[in-house]
């Protein structure tokens, strides 16, 4: 905050009462009860669901009316361990408070601005605390306030954390693609920005705060800002697209990255990446034409899911898509919520659903579980290898591979491919067979054996089984989670 911020929120302030948010001092500043006053508050403000709570020296609490202070923070040591750093070591899990020092009509102030526990509650020296009224109390002596702050842990999200706070009006219009939001939503731009303001509060994308500032949501931040670069804890999650000369990664040759929030840059991701993939030849009534080597729908509907499945709390990189020679891999931080091998018929499960909502509602992504169905369809219907879906220790990583006759694929290829078909047969009410099989590979009918192998290995792998357990002449083949 600047100087002029601090001033507007102390005056804010003033008209308060101590609460379970709010705690006003003179001079009183022993380390352990600061400590455990944060503590407290932190845990409060989180049960409250409050943006910030507050420490305020240099008052008189009884007429609430600025003293000054002796109370000199950035100066005061424990042992030889600055205070700041002190209670910050103390404090677990770690949480962001700020101190402020001003100076009032004549007269030193000290301010300590906390943040609420997010994902469990907030010790000092191993004891957790909360505020009762305006006292600091044990929070195990108050087990029903426990229960409820861990209920409210538990469903706490991501999109509802703040990107950047205590910001202006005109901070806000500047960082936020407000134009582009009522474009996506296809409404007219309100004249007033009093009623744009108040439209991005009811849609979560920013907030206002006690100071009588507002504070960027990551919802917001994520979707709709100018540069993803302004906010600190996003700074990594802008995604980004690697073009690399031959099949690996030695050599690169171009990268771009995408700054806008996503709903804003989305199209402009899309078509990105369509312009940087191989081409191939079509040649239809003698008139040549170059299409993309994959399905423009499926590199679609694959960069929406890294986009919105991304788990936003695993650090490093964020969605990235890498272009090779021979193939297309396309990840996001964080493991999948359903096994990769139930992606085509499960229904969709996500971690941030205020972004899925959104999103949908802007017809960029759906939430109803059917994008890979369209992206193993849209596969097959250029007959190529069929897409690898698979997680490792920290991400979640989908590649498409570049065309390959029967001939040219491998065993494994052959029964991935084998079964994609079995789920996306189920799922459109049919079943798998010899025929639709060699359909899917562009395999004469002549040479049934060879899709008979595969069918045979597949059945081997446990991934398809025959529809009927009974012998008959039905020769039609179901996958194994039927």
């Amino acid at each position: 905050m600047d100087e002029f911020q601090i001033k507007q929120l102390v005056k804010s302030l003033l008209e308060s009462q101590e609460s379970e948010w709010l705690e006003f001092k003179e001079n009183k500043y022993k380390p352990e009860e600061i400590g455990k006053n944060i503590s407290a508050i932190s845990n409060s403000i989180a049960l409250l669901n409050h943006e910030q709570g507050y420490i305020l020296w240099g008052v008189d609490n009884k007429n609430r009316s600025l003293l000054g202070t002796k109370f000199q923070p950035k100066e005061t040591k424990v042992g030889n361990e600055e205070l700041e750093n002190w209670l910050s070591r103390l404090l677990r899990p770690k949480i962001d408070f700020r101190i402020y020092e001003e100076i009032i009509d004549k007269k030193e102030i000290v301010l300590f601005e906390i943040k609420p526990a997010t994902s469990q509650p907030t010790s000092f020296q191993g004891i957790e605390y909360i505020r009762i009224g305006s006292y600091t109390k044990k929070l195990q002596d108050h087990p029903e306030k426990e229960r409820v702050l861990w209920k409210i842990f538990d469903a706490k999200s991501f999109e509802e954390g703040t990107a950047l706070e205590n910001i202006t009006s005109d901070e806000v219009l500047k960082l936020i693609d407000y134009p582009g939001y009522f474009k996506k939503v296809n409404e007219p731009i309100p004249e007033k920005h009093s009623s744009v303001l108040s439209r991005l509060i009811t849609e979560k994308i920013i907030t206002s705060n006690d100071s009588g500032f507002y504070n960027i949501t990551n919802l917001g931040a994520v979707l709709f800002c100018n540069n993803l670069k302004d906010f600190r804890g996003l700074i990594k999650k802008t995604p980004r697209v690697i073009v690399y000369k031959g099949n690996n990664r030695t050599q690169g040759i171009r990268e771009k990255e995408f700054n806008k929030g996503y709903a804003i840059d989305f199209e402009s991701v899309v078509d990105y990446v369509d312009s940087q993939v191989p081409k191939n030849e079509e040649i239809k009534k003698s008139l040549r034409k170059e299409v993309s080597m994959y399905p423009t729908l499926a590199i679609r509907e694959l960069i929406a899911n890294a986009l919105i499945h991304q788990d936003f709390d695993s650090k490093g990189s964020g969605p990235k898509v890498e272009i090779f020679s021979d193939r297309m891999e396309i990840s996001n931080p964080g493991k999948p919520l359903i096994d990769t091998l139930r992606f085509i018929d499960e229904p969709s499960k996500s971690r941030n659903d205020s972004i899925v909502d959104l999103m949908r509602r802007m017809n960029i992504c759906e939430d109803r579980g059917s994008g890979i169905d369209k992206v193993v369809f849209e596969i097959e219907l250029y007959q190529l290898p069929a897409p690898d879906f698979r997680e490792t220790d920290f991400s979640t990583i989908v590649t498409l591979f570049a065309t390959k006759n029967f001939s040219e694929m491998t065993t494994e290829e052959r029964i991935r491919a084998c079964y994609q078909h079995a789920c996306l047969q189920w799922v459109s009410g049919q079943s798998l067979t010899n025929s639709s099989l060699r359909k899917r590979f562009g395999v004469l009918d002549k040479n049934y054996p060879m899709v008979s192998r595969v069918i045979k290995a597949s059945i081997n792998k446990k991934l398809i089984r025959r529809k009927s357990d009974r012998k008959s002449s039905d020769h039609s083949y179901i996958p194994f989670w039927v």
